[in-house]
């Protein structure tokens, strides 16, 4: 352990500053303890080629199951009308290792990454892990509600399309579209019902494939009745 801590202490406070402020742009988080930060952005690639004798991943353990949390509690404010398998779903795909190696990517953390540059390495792959190692060392520095404003402040913010990302999940219509032109059907979406109390309107829709009707859905406009009716006959024809 001697040896880590020396090899760190020859560290000039240039990169110690780069680290800090990379943090502070990125994360919107003051680092209290530099060395968790160091921590969580050297690889195990690095052991044995240099003195360091820690890596990342017991803070990218930690880092993910916070991380977890914080989007898990995100999602269920966001979506107060939606069940559990729609929350599910969308936290699966933000949480996922595409999604996270995309915004290890966008925030340039190989910038300030310890790895062995002379392997052959997928950086967003690495990338995403120390992202969430650094969740894991904000939540050790500064606590789960810093950990917290930081990701939905900051991350989700600058970082993270959630609505690309509800648009690839909810598109119901279009996979619908994509079905019947794969297997050469007429689709058709019926409005069947549009009414009005005065200050808001409800729609419902059928959908028709050929000369058979399937799925119906309701909505405040008639899109969402679509998108209500084009999930609903997907679950019918089997393919949800």
């Amino acid at each position: 352990m001697s040896r880590f801590f020396n090899f760190f202490s020859k560290k000039t406070s240039k990169a110690d500053t780069e680290i800090e402020r990379f943090i502070i742009e990125r994360f919107g988080h003051h680092p209290k303890n530099s060395e968790l930060f160091e921590h969580a952005l050297t690889h195990k690639s690095i052991l044995n080629t240099s003195e360091i004798e820690i890596s990342n991943e017991r803070l990218e353990f930690l880092g993910d199951a916070i991380l977890d949390s914080i989007v898990a509690e995100f999602l269920y404010a966001r979506f107060p009308n939606e069940d559990e398998g729609y929350l599910t779903k969308i936290k699966s795909k933000v949480v996922s290792r595409n999604t996270l190696g995309t915004i290890g990517h966008d925030m340039e953390i190989r910038q300030v990454l310890r790895y062995n540059k002379n392997r052959t390495i997928k950086m967003e792959t690495i990338e995403g892990n120390a992202f969430e190692a650094l969740v894991g060392a904000i939540y050790l520095d500064g606590g789960y509600e810093a950990t917290q404003r930081s990701i939905v402040n900051h991350v989700f913010r600058k970082y993270v399309n959630l609505n690309r990302i509800l648009e690839e999940e909810i598109d119901f219509k279009s996979r619908l579209f994509i079905w019947s032109q794969k297997n050469r059907l007429p689709i058709e979406f019926e409005v069947l019902k549009e009414e009005s109390d005065g200050a808001n309107w409800k729609y419902l829709v059928r959908v028709n494939i050929g000369d058979r009707e399937y799925g119906r859905g309701s909505g405040s406009s008639k899109k969402k009745a679509e998108q209500a009716a084009a999930q609903e006959t997907l679950e019918l024809i089997g393919e949800m």
